[in-house]
């Protein structure tokens, strides 16, 4: 999967979750740490989108 995502303002970079996983026990790559990461961000978008919507 292709992306070019820019980590320079984000506080969690693949590297970061990287040492997280591994400390939990999860053997990763890079690679796997950046699909992870992007697949939580999407996650936490909808569920901010979703709490917006009930508010409105």
């Amino acid at each position: 999967m292709e992306k070019d995502i820019d980590y320079s303002n984000s506080k969690l970079t693949p590297e970061k979750a990287l040492q997280m996983l591994r400390s939990e026990g999860l053997d990763v790559t890079i690679e796997q740490a950046e699909e992870i990461l992007h697949f939580l961000r999407i996650i936490a978008n909808i569920a901010v989108l979703k709490y917006l919507n009930k508010t409105e």
